[in-house]
This record gives C-alpha cells, sequence and structure tokens, in this order.
C-alpha cells in the first residue's frame, strides 16, 4: 500500500490528501515526504470515547482496566495526530468539540456523513403490522453489545404484550449463537445481498447502542428510504433529529419497549416519523450540501 502511494503522489499534484479515519493515519509521514498537499483527517469515530463507553459498561473486571488501557493509548494517538494533519472534518458535531478541547490549533470543521437522496427509493411497507429490524456488522463490539441487551431485556417485555411483533436481525460476520436463536417473532440471518433492499422490506428501524461515537451510517440510510428509527441517545449522536418528530430516542430498558409499543398500537406513527427523517434527509444530509462544505472546508485549509 505504501509502495502504491508513493507511486501516486509522485505522478501528479494534488491539492488536498484526505485520509479516511484514523486508520489512514500511519501513512501520514509518506505523504508529507512526497507531497505538498495540505493533509486533512476524515474522522469517523473518536475511537478513545468509543473504548471509554466500552469500558465504563464492561462487567469484566478483568478486561475493564485493559479497555481503560487501550481508551488512554488512543486517546494520546489521536490527539498527537492532530498536530500532524491540517484540518481535521469530524463527522459529529461531539467530535469536534472533543478534538477542540484539547486546545489544538489545527483547523476543525464538522461535516456529517451524507447520501445522495435520489438513490433511496421510498416504498409502501407490503404489511400493515411494523416489523422491526436491525441490519448492522456484527463484529463492531458495540452493535454485539446493543443486540445482546435488546433480546435479552427488551424483546421478552415486547413480545409478552404483544404476541405477533416480528423482529429481525442481519449482518456480517452474525454470532453463531445468534444464527441459532429460537425466540418467539424473532429472524436472524447473516450478511444480506443488498442492505437497501433489506431495509426497504421493513417499517422499523433499531439502533440500541451504548457505547458508539461519531455518527450511524445506517441511520442516515435508514431514514432516506423513510423508516422510523427507535434508537438510544448514543445511538442517534451526531444526527440533528427531533425526538418525537424524525426519530423516537430511548434512554433505557422501559424507554426501549414503550417506544415498541407505541409503535405497535399506532401504525401510522411509523409512517409519520419514517416521513419525517426523509426531509430532514434531504435538507440536511444531501450529498450537494455536505461536498460544497467539504470542499469550502478544503479551500480554507490549503490557504492557512
Amino acid at each position: 500500500m505504501d509502495i502504491l502511494l508513493i507511486r501516486t503522489l509522485s505522478s501528479e499534484r494534488f491539492d488536498v490528501v484526505l485520509l479516511e479515519s484514523l486508520f489512514m493515519t500511519p501513512y501520514i509521514a509518506t505523504v508529507r515526504r512526497y507531497s505538498k498537499a495540505p493533509i486533512v483527517l476524515r474522522s469517523h469515530n473518536l475511537e478513545h470515547v468509543i473504548q471509554e463507553r466500552i469500558a465504563s459498561g464492561e462487567r469484566n473486571f478483568i478486561k475493564r482496566p485493559y479497555r481503560r488501557f487501550l481508551a488512554r493509548q488512543l486517546k494520546e494517538y489521536e490527539m498527537a495526530v492532530m498536530d500532524r494533519v491540517d484540518g481535521v472534518a469530524a463527522i459529529s458535531p461531539a467530535d469536534a468539540e472533543h478534538f477542540a478541547a484539547h486546545g489544538k490549533r489545527t483547523r476543525i470543521t464538522t461535516i456529517p456523513f451524507g447520501v445522495a437522496p435520489e438513490e433511496y427509493v421510498v416504498a409502501a411497507p407490503s404489511d400493515r403490522a411494523p416489523v422491526f429490524f436491525h441490519l448492522g456488522s456484527m463484529d463492531w463490539l458495540p452493535n454485539i453489545e446493543g443486540i445482546r441487551w435488546l433480546l435479552e431485556q427488551v424483546w421478552p417485555k415486547v413480545i409478552k404484550r404483544h404476541p405477533k411483533a416480528r423482529l429481525h436481525l442481519a449482518g456480517n460476520q452474525m454470532p453463531k449463537d445468534l444464527l441459532a436463536l429460537d425466540i418467539d417473532g424473532v429472524q436472524v440471518k447473516g450478511r444480506v445481498k443488498n442492505a437497501n433492499d433489506y431495509m426497504a422490506q421493513r417499517q422499523v428501524m433499531l439502533v440500541p447502542l451504548f457505547s458508539a461515537g461519531g455518527m450511524r451510517v445506517k441511520i442516515i440510510e435508514g431514514m432516506a428510504l423513510g423508516k422510523c428509527v427507535i434508537s438510544t441517545p448514543v445511538g442517534a449522536e451526531g444526527i440533528q433529529a427531533t425526538d418525537g418528530k424524525d426519530i423516537l430516542l430511548a434512554r433505557n430498558t422501559t424507554e426501549f419497549v414503550e417506544r415498541m409499543e407505541r409503535v405497535l398500537k399506532e401504525p401510522d406513527l411509523a409512517s409519520h416519523i419514517g416521513a419525517n427523517a426523509r426531509k430532514l434527509v434531504e435538507n440536511r444530509y444531501s450529498d450537494k450540501r455536505i461536498v460544497s462544505d467539504l470542499v469550502a472546508f478544503f479551500r480554507a485549509v490549503s490557504k492557512a
């Protein structure tokens, strides 16, 4: 990869080099050596914040100190990276504030994730009864934690009061024990061929996250498809949505159960929330607006 990067940087002149996520920062030295272009870090998550949250919820007393140690190491690395780049385009205001709080002089802005709304077709659900679903990579610890909590703490209460309720789970690297589950109303599968098709066929997206950071891409995609999203505040972090208008937020087990029950009792609510969510994406998270903001930031960094 480094050799390919050297060849690319040597072949022509670039205005800006954009590093997509913290995982690309080991190449900073190579970029500096072979290009005079300013470097901008596109921060998808603050990794140390995720590890801090995981550590706070870690029940294993042996793992907890290690999680905290890992969080400290990541924090030191992420803050050191700021001195080596010319700008940071954080994906959420919260992440931008975390960077700014450390007093670095590096330019910082917030550029959220965006989509091309015209590529997301809002389809009328074939079944009036809402079907709850979660779609996400299950090799990511926050997703695994959230789904196990959903199955252990939330779903038993929902299915007991609403025996016909349905919950569909899918995602890459689905754990074998979840694939083998035999729980009333629950359908589990692994990787799906087309994520948009999978979401389009279901009505209510569940995002039960407690240790994530940054901004959830799948929420924006679900909103673009006109889906009603029920999420924890952490899951919806970085998204300028209004609880009860274009999203439903739940802080704990009781509230999550209540939001799911409300949707089951008021099927039109899911359609109403989903329609507002689509409008939010068109107005705030359209690629056209976001690309314009990012280009403006590139220009500002280049002139500095």
